[in-house]
């Protein structure tokens, strides 16, 4: 059987809204690469890449995307005997929310989806191809 409903509901509300503050030793971070086995690479502000570990309550319920955000405490580093640097405390589900934070990093700029068109060369998308009788 599956999970009841209110684990799902419980881990989608408590990824809802962001903290108030952050602690020393967390921060936020770009999701780079998932490893496997609830592993993922990220990247924190200062361009270090490090391995966390999504915990129990959130696998199977919440999915974590290549490129978005998530908050990694990074207390237990030293004291663990493996590659892990630390451990996913929340997902950032709604992005416009937590960059209204103060602690969101300056080096975390928001992106556009599609990139912008260059000028040297016109997009032929959407237009409609070269007829022959041009010459004509």
């Amino acid at each position: 059987m599956g999970r009841p409903k209110r684990n799902i509901f419980a881990a989608a509300e408590e990824t809802s809204t962001p903290p108030s503050a952050l602690t020393a030793t967390q921060s936020l971070a770009r999701v780079i690469k998932a490893e496997g086995n609830s592993l993922y690479s990220c990247s924190l502000p200062n361009q270090k890449i490090i391995l966390v570990e999504l915990p129990s309550r959130f696998r199977n319920t919440i999915w974590i995307k290549r490129g978005g955000y998530v908050l990694v405490d990074t207390k237990e580093a030293e004291v663990r005997q493996n590659k892990i640097d630390g451990e996913i405390l929340n997902v950032v589900r709604d992005e416009h929310l937590w960059r209204k934070e103060l602690y969101w990093p300056k080096e975390f700029l928001k992106t556009s989806v599609y990139p912008e068109d260059s000028d040297d060369e016109e997009s032929t998308i959407g237009k409609m191809p070269p007829s022959d009788s041009e010459d004509e």
